[in-house]
Formats: structure tokens, sequence, C-alpha cells
């Protein structure tokens, strides 16, 4: 490349007169100039190359370090693990946070009256389209709510619900919350369909221990005490 710079009769750069290009290229000081420029140049090319491919290197093996410190502290750190499904308590030994979102719960009232008003804000915030009710009017012999109607149907289902918890938010007498259920793998797609029966809190227990029990199946006005 140099040989065909310096020494070529035809000059390469843009001169209106070749011959006295040429001339002007042969001359020592010039010469001198490009020769210095040239080898500045590739001396500063392969400094920057080899700076690059060195610190490419050293971030390579300081990611891996990274990577195994982190193995290497969880390997030698103890074990925590829960006792599930062998644990104590309703949970099978598997503890949640508060805001853990499980299996939905249908909540009574203190007189043990549904809370659900069948209003169907629920069903309509569902982004999923997972709730399906049906509403039914209440009456002097049969009250299941405490307004003038109430969800005859309650179902969700599980196959599409994605617990985003907008039906809780919606709700205006916080009859749908989320529980601690978790244990919802089936086999059967069908079983995720869960009705209003299995939705339902437990009848709240009874204060006054001198009261007879309640039947759970059949409503607050049917039921009568001795």
């Amino acid at each position: 490349m140099l040989s065909r710079l310096f020494y070529s009769p035809h000059c390469v750069c843009c001169c209106p007169n070749r011959d006295e290009g040429a001339k002007e290229i042969r001359s020592p000081a010039l010469r001198g100039e490009l020769i210095i420029a040239f080898i500045w140049r590739s001396f500063v090319r392969s400094e920057v190359t080899l700076y690059t491919g060195r610190m490419s290197i050293i971030r390579d093996i300081a990611g891996i370090a990274k990577g195994m410190s982190v193995t290497f502290r969880e390997m030698f750190a103890p074990t925590v693990v829960e006792n599930y499904p062998d644990g104590p308590g309703p949970m099978k030994g598997a503890v949640f946070q508060e805001r853990f979102r499980g299996l939905h719960v249908l909540q009574r009232d203190e007189n043990g009256l549904e809370k659900c008003v069948a209003c169907f804000l629920c069903a309509a915030a569902c982004p999923s389209n997972c709730i399906y009710i049906e509403a039914a009017e209440n009456t002097a012999e049969n009250r299941i709510s405490g307004a003038e109607r109430y969800a005859k149907i309650y179902n969700i289902d599980y196959n599409r619900c994605i617990f985003c918890g907008y039906c809780v938010e919606a709700c205006p007498t916080d009859a749908i919350t989320h529980g601690h259920g978790f244990e919802l793998a089936t086999y059967n797609a069908s079983n995720l369909v869960y009705r209003k029966e299995q939705l339902l809190a437990p009848w709240p227990p009874v204060r006054v221990s001198e009261e007879p029990a309640l039947n759970p199946e059949l409503p607050v006005m049917e039921q009568k005490h001795p």
C-alpha cells in the first residue's frame, strides 16, 4: 500500500495534474509525515482492538464469577422448606401472605345472610368473563340476602380466571373476596367450574352457647328456635 502511494507515477489524490501530485508525494518531508500517520493509525487501531478484546474477556469472567457466587451462596445456605402437605392446620403446613389471591369466597353478614345482592358488577368488571350470575328475588318466607335480590346461581370458571382481583374491587357490598384456597389442580376441566355452594363462606358460629346450632343448608328465616 505504501509503495503504491509513494512510488506510483499516478497520484491517488484529487489533483488536476497527476505528475505534479506524484512529485509532491515523492518529497521526503511529505513521505515521512504519511509514514508516521500510517504507523500511528495502525498502532491506535491495534491497541483499541486489543483493549476491547481484553475488556470483553474480563466482563465475561466477571459475569461468570457473579453467577457462580450466587450458586455457591445458595448451595451452602440452610434449606428452608414448608412441611406441605403433612403440616398442621387447614393449610396443611403451607404459609401465605395476607395479600395472597386464592380461591374466591362469597361472604355472609353478621346475621348469616349472603352479602351478594346480584348487582352483576363483578361479572362486568371481570376481564376474562369467567363469572356467571343468575339473580332471584328475596321473599319474606325465603330471605337469602339483606337486599331485594340475591344470587341464585353464582359460578366462577377457574379455567379462565386470572386472579386479578377486579371482581373484589368492583363489589359494593364486599360480598366476594379472595381466600387462601390454592388446591385447584384437577385432571378434569369441568371440575374447575365452581358453584355457589363451593364458594359460599361457612355458616358463622353461634355466639350464644345456649342457642342450638343452625342448619347451614336452610335459609335463616326458615329456622326457628324453640
